[in-house]
Parts: C-alpha cells; structure tokens; sequence
C-alpha cells in the first residue's frame, strides 16, 4: 500500500524521535547531571523503548556528546559579535550571552554543558574548546596576541560565571535582574577589559629596576 500524502516516512520518524530523545536527554544532564541521567529515565520521558537510544546514538557517553553538541550557528552568531565596533562590544557581548541562554535550543545545550562537565572528562573537553576556540578564538582585541589572550580570557571567565549564576544555579539578584539592569552593570567592567588598561602596576613592575644585591 502507498504511503499516505503527507505521511511521516521513516527517515522523518527517525528524525523525530532522535531530536525527542535529544531533547529529554538534554534537560536530564541539565538537572540532574552525568550520574544522575539514565538511559531508562531519558527513554520514559521521551516515550520509547530504552532499546531505541542505544539504536540511535550507541551509547549513554555518545548521547550525551550529541545533546552537548552546540548547533553551528551558535558559534556563527559568538563570531559575529566580534565584528561590531570595539566601543560597542562590551555592550553588544553580554547581549549574545543572554540571547543563547534564552534560547530555547542554545539555551539548554548550554546548561547541559556546564551541569556535566564538572563530572565527566569529554564534556570538560568540550567545554574549554568552545571557550578558547569558540568565545576567545575570534576575539579582535588587545595590540598584540598575548594581550589578546588575556583580554579575551578575562571577558570569557566574566560572561562564563554570569550564565553560571543567572541561568544554572539561579543566584539572586543576577537571576532576577532585567537586562537594562545587567547590561548597566557588566558593560563597563567588559569594556574596560576590551580597550582599557588592564595591568598599570603591573607594567610598573616590569619598568622598575630590579633591586641590586647588597
């Protein structure tokens, strides 16, 4: 008998079920993290046989890489922030960082992320990766790649520990702060880190002259 006009085939079951899984097994290492996920209770939240996951994906540590596996334009839109005017980033950078968090796919990728990777070595992988290559790696600040680093680095550890306080262990006031109000805060501080000088005492240190022995 022919299939039906219109009909899921398959492929496009397959489809379904897999980003179903991906779902459910995503806000399962989100709330509950690596040791408390299960495949039995990823496969009761999503509806199917526990037999169908390691069909799909192989393997609990295999999930978990497809459900902490940011989509490309997740890092297309982090390089994008970059190309704005440098007097701009600091504003325009937490403004991405809420944006991704708030997503309802990028959003609980993130969480995920960050939930599992205290615990299990390849999302820790994962997750330096996509700091040093995904938020530091496109960085166009600093006069020299050195400075770069260390001005990229310390941007990077501030967005980082606000969507660790906002968005996963929900710490107020930051959990509850309107965005004019954040962004009001963390610009400044960020800007600073972009075009401001960062280390006076210690380009003092560097200039005086080392003390002679007596």
């Amino acid at each position: 008998m022919p299939t039906k006009p219109g009909a899921p085939g398959p492929r496009d079951e397959r489809g379904v079920l897999a980003a179903r899984i991906l779902r459910e097994a995503r806000l399962a290492f989100a709330t509950l993290g690596w040791a408390g996920t299960t495949v039995r209770g990823i496969a009761r939240a999503a509806d199917v046989d526990p037999a169908l996951i390691y069909h799909y994906f192989g393997s609990k540590e295999a999930l978990l890489d497809a459900a902490t596996t940011p989509p490309p334009r997740f890092l297309e839109r982090v390089a994008a922030t970059w190309t704005v005017p440098t007097s701009e980033l600091g504003r325009h950078l937490p403004q991405q960082v809420m944006l991704n968090w708030e997503d309802d796919e990028t959003g609980p990728i993130l969480k995920a992320i960050l939930q599992t990777a205290a615990h299990e070595p390849t999302t820790r992988d994962k997750l330096r990766k996509l700091i040093e290559q995904g938020l530091m790696g496109p960085a166009t600040v600093g006069t020299g790649n050195t400075d770069r680093l260390v001005r990229a680095s310390l941007i990077a550890s501030q967005l980082l520990g606000f969507g660790f306080m906002r968005y996963v262990w929900h710490i107020e006031p930051i959990a509850s702060m309107s965005e004019q109000e954040i962004l009001a805060a963390m610009t400044p501080n960020l800007q600073r880190y972009i075009d401001g000088d960062i280390s006076p005492q210690l380009r003092l240190h560097r200039a005086a002259p080392s003390p002679r022995p007596d």
